[in-house]
């Protein structure tokens, strides 16, 4: 196995000493390690379709943007890594629901559930050893150095991907993922005052909140929808710092 060049390393840029907040960024990268492109069946034109489609473009600057507004600055941690080398939010085994249509940790199926990596455990051993559990190590180092609020920030396309399993309910322009184990009360209601310039909803299209596992922390996901980021991004990242601000 190759071992992780720095490019592919997770990106933290430090927060003040007293910040109690984490900006986590899963899915802004698009770098794909020529070792992991090997395994990977699709042609160019069709593989970089797919990193297009998926990928949270520019949730990166939103985060970063914010952290510079934000009065007292959190951290940030940026993945740099596309999803399709493996997707460092889901679980790497049965608990996940994405797995039955081939997309858990790492994927086995495309956007349309067309085959884009062959079923090899041993290189799916090797991807998450390489990136899956590093991810989640510095993760919880950040959390365990004091971090307790985790916001995770997302991007989400205005209409459905024919992968997306719960693609029936409202897509909002900002849709916040809550997790009965991880996201308070008082999380989601400072999420719903900072995003008061824009249509909030709970837990549609996408629900949940990450933090590893072992780990603590109050979380919450944070799902703008891509054409409002777009149009509207000075507006977000005002609305994001606001509530890093609320939560610090």
């Amino acid at each position: 196995m190759e071992l992780r060049p720095d490019a592919a390393a997770p990106r933290v840029t430090p927060g003040a000493p007293e910040s109690r907040v984490l900006l986590h960024v899963p899915h802004a990268g698009t770098h794909l390690p020529a070792w992991v492109r090997a395994h990977l069946l699709p042609a160019d034109a069709e593989l970089a379709a797919e990193v297009a489609a998926l990928t949270d473009h520019r949730t990166d600057a939103l985060a970063l943007a914010a952290a510079e507004r934000a009065a007292v600055r959190p951290w940030v941690l940026v993945n740099p890594v596309s999803r399709f080398v493996v997707d460092v939010e889901r679980f790497p085994d049965e608990r996940e629901e994405m797995t039955a249509v081939g997309m858990g940790a790492v994927y086995t199926r495309g956007t349309r559930g067309q085959r884009i990596r062959r079923d090899d455990p041993a290189h799916a051993e090797e991807l998450l050893d390489a990136y899956f559990r590093p991810w989640g190590r510095a993760v919880t180092a950040l959390l365990d150095a004091g971090a307790a609020v985790l916001l995770d920030v997302h991007s989400y396309p205005r209409d459905p991907l024919p992968y997306e399993r719960h693609a029936e309910g409202p897509r909002p322009p900002v849709c916040l993922g809550t997790d009965p184990a991880h996201t308070p009360s008082w999380l989601v209601a400072a999420a719903v005052t900072a995003f008061g310039g824009f249509e909030v909803g709970l837990d549609s299209p996408f629900s949940g909140a990450y933090v590893p596992e072992g780990a603590s922390a109050a979380a919450l996901m944070v799902e703008i929808r891509r054409d409002v980021h777009a149009a509207r991004e000075a507006e977000l990242v005002a609305a994001l710092a606001a509530l890093v601000d609320a939560v610090t």
